[in-house]
């Protein structure tokens, strides 16, 4: 509410200065008109953009994963580069993050990676990277430099508070245990702390190595898994009601989302809603802002 009254005071000042104006142009006043119409306008954009991230956990934390599609090297190389981007976006935001699990590739990036986000509106703002992601350059694997098309997929889950229930039978619980891949540590890579959990009736799997503990690793699996099962509920309810959103689709052609090209010119296009940025190294640095609130008044118009 504070930020509406604020809004409502400029355009009082500015009602009183355009009638200051009509009797009298004076040069600063007109320019202090100018000055606080654009702060109002700002003030208002701004406004309109936080009544998008008014969903039930648009405020919450975020659980992000990636995964390497079709493409094998070029793909897992691309699933790095998102993880970089997603990184640097969220510094830019001033989000926390911690990368929970990655399953690196032998030859180079990675197959998967699933990391939390911390910050106020973490998933407000990242739901909008929901689906398939399509890279289009010169590969440097490639000897003969041609041109390939690589793909992964994004998914995103609200990191969800204590009190919402989420149905999961322990009968239905695959829990397994192994030695973290990654680095942790002496400790970490002589005991079996990593866990991974199998939902037997969806097929979901989520797993946690970051911590020396076993305990504190299968609760972050857990939060893992409930996120997924509460996520994939609702859409099965949208999906009755015939609003299907975020759907899963092929890792593959003709399904992505977003377009990173980087050969034979330079742009990133979001097909949902036609925006582009011919940037693209800002784009891969982290700069998406642009293509959110693109997608968020695009939701909105819907």
């Amino acid at each position: 509410m504070e930020g509406w009254r604020q809004i409502f005071r400029q355009l009082e000042d500015l009602q009183t200065l355009g009638e200051l104006l009509e009797e009298d142009e004076d040069e600063a006043a007109l320019k202090e008109f100018y000055d606080l119409l654009t702060q109002a306008e700002t003030a208002v954009g701004k406004m309109e953009f936080t009544r998008m991230l008014s969903g039930e956990y648009d405020a919450n934390d975020a659980i992000l994963s990636i995964n390497a599609g079709a493409g094998g090297t070029e793909a897992q190389d691309w699933a790095e580069m998102l993880l970089r981007m997603y990184l640097r976006f969220c510094e830019r935001k001033g989000f926390a993050t911690e990368i929970t699990d990655c399953l690196t590739s032998e030859e180079a990036g990675i197959k998967s990676v699933t990391l939390t986000v911390s910050g106020y509106y973490a998933y407000g703002w990242l739901r909008s990277e929901i689906g398939i992601h399509r890279l289009v350059r010169i590969s440097p694997f490639d000897s003969a430099a041609r041109r390939h098309t690589s793909f992964c997929s994004v998914f995103v889950f609200p990191d969800l508070p204590d009190d919402v229930t989420v149905d999961i039978n322990e009968k239905d619980l695959r829990i397994d245990t192994y030695r973290s891949s990654g680095a942790g540590g002496q400790h970490v890579n002589k005991t079996d702390s990593a866990v991974r959990i199998t939902h037997l009736p969806t097929g979901v799997v989520v797993s946690c190595q970051n911590e020396r503990s076993q305990h504190k690793n299968k609760s972050t699996a857990m939060r893992q898994l409930r996120a997924i099962l509460f996520q994939r509920e609702l859409r099965r309810k949208e999906e009755e009601a015939a609003q299907i959103t975020g759907d899963k689709k092929e890792i593959g052609w003709g399904s992505q989302i977003r377009s990173y090209v980087l050969h034979p010119y330079r742009m990133v296009k979001d097909h949902r809603t036609g925006y582009e940025m011919g940037n693209a190294d800002a784009v891969l640095d982290g700069d998406l802002e642009g293509f959110v609130e693109a997608y968020l008044l695009g939701r909105e118009k819907t």
